[in-house]
């Protein structure tokens, strides 16, 4: 009997993507009403991120940074492996370009897993499918907001739900900076079950600054199938450069003419 891997793992995976995609580059301006010494409502939080969430679609132009994906599976009928290093090169609004540095392992998995992932990533920048997973109020509820330590930076704990059960949207907690105003860091599931195959996913996903921006630093997904085995997916992203972005006060602007490339590294 073969083993039902594409089934399994190609939508959790387009989910992965999709998660990625809903909070590229938070920017770091603070807004005019923030201040850590005066903790905001959930209200005012949501408000804030979702208002960042648009600054920094529109302030970030471009980017590259180098990607290293891996999953391993353990179950019926035989364990698998498969690693690929990824350059990737982002240009707004809708562009990405990845070069296969190499790969290793099962080339089922590499042909048929990480690079779907990929070209799900591509298709997900279309402004309809932004749209179904951008984390705002017409996509999901928030209930709860929990205060972390003042001098931890991801200063608020919100719980999300999506108003629409779908396998591109999660439900879970996410950790909001309170001085940008961006996802630092989501533990999460997806909040309609991907297939009938897995009985329960994990996704936790993390954040870094670069420069202005907060971009992905790592994702890990844990899968437990439902007839036994476990796979997990970790996505390690390296080498961030900014290499044209807009000042935030510039993207208030209708007609702002574009800035020049300022490249700026993560060492």
């Amino acid at each position: 009997m073969a083993i039902d891997v594409h089934p399994r793992f190609s939508i959790l995976l387009g989910c992965v993507a999709l998660l990625s995609l809903a909070h590229t580059g938070g920017a770091s301006r603070p807004l005019a009403q923030n201040s850590e010494a005066a903790p905001q409502s959930l209200p005012q939080i949501v408000d804030n991120l979702v208002v960042m969430n648009a600054e920094r679609a529109t302030a970030l132009e471009r980017y590259q940074g180098r990607r290293i994906y891996h999953l391993d599976y353990t179950g019926f009928p035989a364990d698998m492996h498969a690693e690929m290093i990824v350059d990737m090169s982002y240009d707004a609004p809708s562009t990405k370009k990845f070069t296969v540095v190499s790969q290793s392992g099962s080339k089922w998995i590499v042909d048929h897993v990480f690079k779907r992932l990929l070209e799900t990533e591509q298709e997900a920048l279309t402004d309809k499918n932004r749209a179904r997973v951008e984390l705002n109020a017409k996509n999901y509820d928030f209930t709860g907001v929990e205060s972390q330590d003042p001098d931890e930076s991801c200063s608020y704990v919100l719980t999300v739900h999506p108003k629409i059960p779908s396998k591109l949207l999660y439900t879970g907690r996410i950790w909001v900076d309170g001085r940008d105003f961006a996802v630092c860091r989501i533990e999460v599931e997806p909040a309609k079950n991907p297939s009938f195959w897995i009985k329960k996913t994990d996704i936790h996903h993390a954040y870094e600054k670069v420069g202005d921006f907060w971009l992905p630093q790592k994702n890990e997904s844990v899968s437990t199938m439902r007839f036994g085995g476990r796979a997990v997916l970790t996505i390690e992203y390296l080498n961030y450069e900014i290499l044209a972005a807009r000042s935030l006060k510039e993207t208030e602007v209708a007609d702002s003419p574009s800035s020049s490339p300022v490249p700026k590294r993560l060492n």
